[in-house]
């Protein structure tokens, strides 16, 4: 049975997880990376795709610049492609909304709350950026790949539930999946709906497998 894979990385999200084990996204070799998967799935890597989003130049040109000198190192790899957008700023309504649900965790009081959102919505919150479009991005070439028949597994290395629609429908339309992810940042629903389909990334296997200067081949 033929067991041809495509590697989809969602870049985001696995730089933010992988960054708690004290390890540096550009620490990791993400063809080690990939092979490393794929050879715990048995599985024939195809492809790998890259997705990132990347910083505006107006925020620093250093970190701006480095990113990019990131993205082409990963893009000139054996089999590999990058798929790039830019950060985009969040509109007022979804800052307020994002200061508002902020007030709601707090588990304020009835008597606290209406104060607080009265005089603090303008101090707290401290995300301007969203990273908008790469998991739909993804999710998308899952589902278009999978249509046009160019593998039998698509293997996500993400740890996002929103990813479960896109991997049901693959399944659906006679394909296979799995997914493999940082236990911290895993998300349980992805687990329990495919239970037999997921791998843990361990940081000892991170380390020993998957970063450049590691001897997995």
């Amino acid at each position: 049975m033929p067991k041809r894979a495509i590697v989809f990385i969602d870049g985001n999200n696995f730089y933010h997880c992988v960054k708690r084990f004290g390890i540096q996204p550009n620490q990791i070799d993400y063809l080690k990376l990939s092979e490393f998967v794929c050879s715990k799935f048995n599985l024939n890597r195809q492809k790998t795709i890259y997705y990132n989003s990347i910083p505006d130049i107006r925020d620093g040109a250093e970190k701006y610049y480095k990113h990019l000198s990131f993205l082409s190192e990963i893009e000139n790899l054996p089999k590999f492609e990058v798929k790039k957008r830019k950060l985009q700023k969040q509109s007022n309504k979804e800052a307020l909304e994002e200061k508002e649900q902020i007030i709601t965790e707090l588990n304020l009081c009835n008597k606290c709350k209406p104060k607080v959102k009265e005089n603090c919505l303008n101090c707290v919150g401290n995300i301007n950026k969203k990273e908008k479009g790469i998991d739909v991005w993804l999710a998308v070439d899952m589902i278009d790949k999978c249509l046009k028949g160019e593998y039998d597994f698509a293997v996500l290395i993400a740890g996002d539930a929103d990813f479960i629609p896109a991997l049901n429908l693959i399944k659906e339309n006679g394909k296979q999946i799995k997914s493999a992810f940082i236990r911290i940042g895993y998300s349980s629903n992805i687990r329990k709906t495919f239970p037999n389909d997921f791998l843990y990334l361990e940081e000892e296997e991170l380390i020993k497998n998957c970063l450049k200067t590691s001897k997995f081949k």
